[in-house]
């Protein structure tokens, strides 16, 4: 076990030491906050003004059309579509006498794109004034039609829903579970496939320069490999709780600098919007405030079970493909893919059990070690996974890393000193049943 921890010390100082890794680790944080600021900030800054020419046949939609921070309506009586730019207009909108879906269309002409977000403005403001004029055809009173344009759902009705078991009763948030699900099964997906990779290299690098040679000769194979693969967990791990922390911090930052007019300007738009977006946009403040409800006291442990987990499961297999290369890439290429086949399937079926957590293939694809570390995830924030459930596909889990650090390791002790002989599955099955 102490030649293991030296091993294990060793991959992990020299990686962190590693001037790629330091660059890594604090350049990808800053790119990624500092592109979410950016992207903010020159949104903000960059969104038009427009002022739209309203031509309206009728007459009965001036004034009609509220305007915005960014949209302003105006009726001049001598505007068509040859002079609307010269006389400072950004698009011109023609309502004509008749216009219905079987009839003339009303038309918004400008000589370039408004962008979607103003031009689906216009076609709210459009569709609130025609459901109007509808109502005060029907003789509803203008005051009263005002007072329900201007009701906010939230003040007519609370919902809640729900999950009951027995005396049992959650929280349920559908929208916050799939992006939970999603999110987590995702994250475990690229980790398998950048950190797997790097053992797998690791291994490569080590034979192909014969320094495996030397170090097996102090230490066993099956005590290289493991030292190797927890060292890259650890190196995996620090570096993920390094972004996280400088993420949230750096984001936190940001948000404090960020100019007070951007800010300003924000809240005024979220103020104008349209009653569509405004519903979308209390979708996601109610997803926001649920978040705290969702049940961290379960997803954060068993993300770090299956982040790990899937990890140690895999990483045996690539190390053990790693051992066997040589210098050709394409011969690496083809043997990891009995290993990237099964990652890759996984992510398919975690596509619907974050959807449908209780479908039979997302039931069957958490209890499969294969598969379990994705699809899992994919499953636990819906609430809906039974203890047994989560316990099998644990034990399985550890079962299948068991296994496949056996079989990877009589694999590894044979292949990190075979050298320029292109080995092949059926010669690796013989290692694996070959006894000690």
């Amino acid at each position: 076990m102490n030649k293991i921890w030296i091993i294990i010390k060793r991959e992990y100082l020299t990686r962190v030491r590693n001037k790629t890794f330091i660059l890594s680790t604090i350049l990808l944080p800053l790119f990624f906050v500092g592109f979410v600021a950016a992207s903010t900030y020159f949104s903000m800054k960059s969104t038009d003004k427009h002022t739209i020419a309203v031509n309206d046949a009728n007459g009965i939609f001036k004034n009609n059309f509220k305007n915005d921070n960014n949209i302003t309506f105006e009726y001049p009586s001598d505007v068509d579509a040859n002079n609307y730019k010269t006389k400072g207009y950004s698009a011109l909108l023609e309502i004509p006498k008749n216009y219905g879906p079987d009839k003339d269309s009303i038309t918004l002409t400008s000589d370039k794109q408004l962008g979607l977000g103003a031009e689906e403005r216009i076609k709210d403001q459009i569709n609130m004034s025609i459901k109007n004029k509808a109502f005060l055809e029907k003789n509803i009173d203008k005051k009263v039609l005002d007072s329900i344009n201007d009701i906010d759902e939230e003040s007519l009705y609370k919902f809640s829903p729900v999950i009951r078991k027995g005396d049992k009763i959650e929280h349920s948030n559908s929208g916050l579970a799939y992006g939970i699900g999603f999110g987590s099964g995702m994250l475990i997906y690229i980790t398998l496939f950048i950190y797997g990779a790097a053992v797998m290299r690791g291994v490569m690098e080590e034979k192909m320069n014969r320094i495996a040679e030397v170090i097996i000769s102090s230490v066993k194979p099956f005590q290289l490999m493991m030292g190797k693969i927890i060292g890259i967990a650890a190196v995996g791990l620090t570096q993920f709780i390094i972004w996280i922390i400088l993420i949230i911090g750096l984001s936190t930052m940001a948000a404090l600098f960020l100019p007070h007019d951007i800010l300003q300007h924000a809240q005024t738009a979220n103020s104008a919007m349209s009653s569509a977006n405004t519903s979308m946009a209390m979708g996601f403040m109610s997803a926001k405030n649920s978040i705290a409800q969702a049940n961290w006291a379960l997803i954060i442990p068993c993300f770090l079970f299956y982040f790990i987990g899937g990890y140690l499961f895999y990483a045996a297999l690539f190390a053990a493909v790693g051992s066997v290369v040589n210098e050709d890439p394409q011969e690496a290429q083809s043997l990891m893919l009995p290993i990237t086949m099964p990652i890759v399937l996984s992510f398919i079926i975690m596509t619907t059990a974050a959807g449908k957590p209780d479908s039979p293939i997302a039931i069957w694809g958490s209890m499969i070690p294969f598969s379990s570390p994705i699809v899992m995830m994919a499953r636990i924030p819906s609430g809906g996974v039974p203890l047994w459930q989560l316990a099998i596909s644990m034990l399985s889990l550890v079962a299948g890393f068991i296994l496949t650090t056996m079989l990877a390791g009589k694999i590894y002790r044979t292949g990190i000193l075979l050298y320029g002989k292109k080995i092949t599955f059926r010669e690796m099955g013989k290692w694996i049943f070959r006894k000690s």
